[in-house]
């Protein structure tokens, strides 16, 4: 990602798309879809001296539904968040 370089222990995370159809084949309506709590990480702040940082540009993360700021930038909508909040690296 370039342009945006998060302060502190922050991460800039881009979500996942969404899925289109369920496992059964149903194509799902825009209302229905559920926005997925996976994301990308696109870009790493420093860490800090109490907070190194754990995660790395190409990370796959879960993260809370709620959690981070969401940003628009260069037309990609990203999520801004402490390391601290993210909930798990998916292998």
């Amino acid at each position: 990602m370039v342009g945006i370089k998060p302060l502190g222990d922050r991460v800039a995370i881009k979500r996942a798309v969404a899925e289109e159809k369920t496992m059964g084949g149903l194509i799902l309506t825009s209302s229905a879809k559920e926005a997925p709590q996976v994301a990308e990480v696109v870009a790493v702040g420093p860490g800090t001296k109490d907070e190194p940082m754990e995660l790395k540009v190409g990370d796959k993360v879960l993260f809370p539904k709620y959690g981070g700021t969401e940003v628009k930038y260069n037309g990609e909508e990203l999520i801004i968040m402490h390391q601290n909040e993210i909930l798990a690296v998916i292998e």
